[in-house]
């Protein structure tokens, strides 16, 4: 019986290694030092690309003019190329209403439908535009409200990588891959996300993810390894609105 919780719990234990603000703009000497160790390790992360960067803070980062050539060569290795917003502009005051709790800014929450639609599809326009597919998305902030997952479905996405859960889980006709955390670590059970901002790391952020991936890499999974996964059985409903909740207490303790 032990031998069988214990082969349950590995085949549902996995992490999938998400990268934050991808754009034109960005610390291209970090990237570069990403790259390096995925290849090295042959992990697929996900990269959360800025179609159409307006960010004064990355703008301030030097330009790479062959980005979408090296987009398109990720994404030939295997790499999950998600559109994180459009603009990466925070243009709203959530006034705490976004459907996950985190308040603050956003790029999408609080706008009409009409308007998100018109961010969500300028985004899609440019990937179509360099001939990138497009199946998946994450909002800055991790901000979404219902106009949102209404203006990605009516566009044709329907996968999220972000949410509360320990398991993938779908909703309102919507994929999500849950993304609890700031810091990389693992849970002993479940399919979780990192989030990683490559801009604002030094050097020992690099050498404790490097010791990071190599205590882990049994665990870490590629993008469509954690869609499989999905499963919305009455364990898993349970454990993910368990977290929701606890989650959710938390964040309100802290405001």
């Amino acid at each position: 019986m032990l031998s069988i919780i214990k082969n349950y719990i590995k085949k549902n234990t996995g992490i999938l290694i998400r990268l934050d603000d991808i754009a034109e703009n960005m610390n291209w000497d970090l990237m570069n030092k990403a790259e390096f160790l995925f290849e090295k390790y042959k992990i697929k992360p996900v990269l959360g690309v800025i179609p159409n960067n307006k960010d004064n803070e990355l703008l301030s980062y030097p330009k790479r003019n062959n980005f979408w050539e090296q987009v398109r060569i990720w994404k030939s290795k295997g790499w999950e190329i998600a559109m994180h917003g459009s603009t990466h502009v925070y243009d709203k005051d959530t006034k705490n209403q976004d459907y996950f709790g985190y308040g603050g800014r956003s790029e999408f929450c609080g706008h009409p439908l009409e308007i998100q639609m018109i961010k969500v599809k300028d985004g899609l326009k440019k990937f179509d535009s360099e001939k990138i597919k497009i199946r998946s998305f994450y909002a800055p902030n991790h901000t979404y409200d219902k106009n949102t997952f209404a203006a990605l479905k009516n566009s044709g996405i329907n996968e999220i990588i972000d949410g509360y859960g320990l398991m993938p889980y779908t909703e309102n006709n919507i994929k999500f891959i849950p993304q609890l955390f700031y810091k990389i670590f693992t849970l002993p059970f479940g399919i979780q996300t990192t989030q990683i901002h490559l801009n604002y790391w030094k050097q020992k952020d690099f050498d404790d993810f490097e010791k990071f991936i190599l205590n882990n890499l049994n665990k870490i999974i590629t993008y469509d390894q954690a869609l499989e996964k999905i499963n919305n059985n009455l364990f898993y409903k349970f454990i993910n609105m368990l977290t929701k909740i606890i989650l959710k207490i938390k964040r309100i303790i802290k405001k």
